[in-house]
């Protein structure tokens, strides 16, 4: 059963990470596209706006799919929680911790289910345990 609720824990966190660097990137699934995340970035301080961008949709991307398939699970999900430490950084932690005030609640979460999959591994559902054992 653990490597069920693995699996289920790897599947929505690292679909949805895919589906935000689809957003940031592409516009895909209602998002901004990469220009308008640049210039949200540059509008924050993070500077170079574009090249920012599209590193944080890349990891969210990678970092997801990687995730999802289970495959170099601790990396994947080293990156999940680096890019939660960069919206807490920079976005959510002046606001408190709670998220309806649009604090890092949610970010720590997140955060969390990353660092406790990578540390417990991908279970047997997981491309890591079909290649490495």
């Amino acid at each position: 059963m653990m490597a069920l609720g693995l699996l289920i824990i790897r599947l929505v966190l690292g679909l949805s990470f895919v589906g935000h660097g689809a957003q940031k990137l592409f516009g895909w699934f209602g998002g901004p596209g990469l220009k308008n995340t640049a210039g949200f970035f540059e509008s924050i301080g993070i500077k170079p706006g574009f090249l920012m961008a599209s590193l944080a949709g890349l990891s969210e991307l990678i970092g997801g799919a990687l995730f999802t398939v289970g495959l170099l699970t601790p990396l994947a999900g080293l990156i999940i929680a680096g890019t939660m430490v960069v919206a807490i950084a920079t976005v959510h932690g002046k606001n408190g911790y709670w998220a309806t005030q649009n604090g890092y609640e949610y970010n720590i979460l997140i955060m969390a289910v990353a660092i406790g999959v990578a540390v417990t591994g991908s279970g047997v559902y997981g491309l890591d345990h079909l290649l490495f054992g």
